[in-house]
């Protein structure tokens, strides 16, 4: 009933959208002789907030079609190489480019679009070849299809490491950190040949009982069965996937926002005055980021449900109790696979401690293919996108990855340098990063 309702509510907010539509329409025309006045930059900027606060957000395309190196353009091919039930594995190179490491970017199954990791993917580019993770809506997947657990993710990416390997190295954007361990685990201890060359893991929840967020306190305070009460709903009869149980993107995003609501209140208040003051470039860059912010999916209960028992609230794989498809999963397993982990210094939803639990784990990786790092004045978000992103975390990753290439690529690491952090800017920002 909680899907329905939502639709319900949807349908009966259309005329509002019609008339904030025409109204902005009509305030900005040509054809309005108060165009340049202020009821009409009011009329406008009203309309549009209105609009933006109501209205449902498509997915968003990568949208990396050329990118600068060193002054010079190079043109970006974006391809689907392989298509699973709930998941399109995804190809971005340069076009005519040999060579470059090969990267699996696993991204989060956990709201948002893997186009949330725009950032990433147009950093890693430029030296690599990337293959990502975009995850489908589970309301857009047909019943018959099947459900989606937390063991098919880890099969999921076993197949694609199998598909890309040997030489391919895995990185991991928060929640995929524990599924991706896992298969890493599995397939060092069956020695698989196609086994990634190293690991980045990047502010995931390897051990929530490190630093518990609100996040993990609130998943430990009620049980699977509350969960599966409160926020598992089927979906409506409109979809393709009518009547898959669900966690519905839109009770996620109201979690998102809920977070730091009086920052997103801010945000919202700034971009209405951007409006009537005429600033492009700033009401810009908050459409752009509330566009993908706001563009969300809808989760498999299965998935979900076995998430939040078994990573949030049992702690299976740090306690040592982790199975897939009835094979434990054992860390100390990995002997051969270089291990880096990246957390941010301010990050609320993977504190810090938590993602580097996974040197624990993995005991018996020898030091010199450790690496460790702790951005200072670093959110969530800003650990995979961002000047932060891309002066800091970037160059350390690629040196990782460089140095557990072939040689040549391991020549090329010495000479990889981070860039010295930005100086702090005084302009606002759409979101808290």
């Amino acid at each position: 009933m909680l899907y329905a309702f939502h639709e319900i509510q949807k349908s009966l907010g259309a005329p509002m959208r019609f008339a904030a539509q025409m109204g902005m329409n009509w305030a900005q025309s040509s054809g309005n002789p108060w165009k340049d006045m202020p009821p009409a930059d009011w009329l406008a900027a009203s309309s549009e907030m209105t609009l933006r606060l109501t209205q449902e957000y498509p997915k968003q395309p990568f949208g990396i079609h050329t990118i600068s190196i060193d002054g010079h353009t190079h043109a970006i091919e974006e391809t689907v190489v392989h298509e699973k039930s709930f998941c399109q594995l995804r190809r971005f190179a340069k076009i005519g480019s040999k060579g470059e490491p090969c990267v699996l970017l696993v991204a989060p199954l956990s709201g948002h679009h893997s186009t949330l990791l725009r950032d990433t993917v147009k950093s890693l580019v430029q030296h690599h070849e990337v293959y990502i993770t975009d995850w489908r809506d589970a309301r857009n997947v047909p019943m018959s299809e099947g459900l989606f657990h937390l063991d098919d993710y880890v099969h999921y990416v076993i197949e694609y490491l199998q598909m890309l390997g040997p030489n391919v190295h895995v990185i991991s954007v928060c929640q995929p950190t524990v599924p991706v361990m896992c298969a890493v685990s599995l397939m060092a201890a069956n020695n698989d040949p196609m086994r990634p060359k190293s690991m980045v893991m990047m502010g995931g929840p390897i051990d929530t009982r490190v630093s518990p967020s609100s996040v993990n306190t609130y998943a430990t305070k009620h049980t699977k069965e509350w969960f599966e009460q409160h926020v598992i709903s089927r979906v409506p009869a409109k979809y393709a996937g009518f009547g898959r149980r669900v966690y519905p993107g839109f009770l996620q995003h109201y979690g998102f926002v809920a977070m730091n609501p009086s920052h997103h209140a801010k945000s919202h208040w700034e971009f209405f005055l951007d409006l009537l003051k005429g600033d492009d470039t700033d009401a810009e860059t908050h459409r752009k980021f509330y566009d993908e912010y706001n563009a969300v999916l809808d989760l498999d209960a299965a998935y979900y449900l076995e998430t939040v028992d078994r990573v949030f609230q049992q702690f299976h794989l740090p306690r040592g109790i982790m199975e897939v498809s009835g094979e434990r999963v054992d860390p100390k397993a990995i002997r051969d696979i270089g291990l880096m982990t990246v957390e941010g210094e301010l990050d609320d939803i993977s504190c810090p401690g938590q993602t580097h639990a996974a040197h624990g784990l993995c005991a018996n990786v020898p030091n010199a293919q450790r690496k460790h790092l702790l951005v200072p004045g670093c959110g969530h978000y800003g650990i995979f996108s961002g000047s932060r992103w891309r002066n800091i975390i970037y160059p350390e990753i690629r040196s990782f990855i460089a140095s557990h290439g072939t040689n040549q690529q391991k020549a090329v690491a010495k000479s990889i340098k981070p860039k010295p952090a930005a100086a702090k800017s005084t302009k606002k920002s759409s979101a808290k990063r």
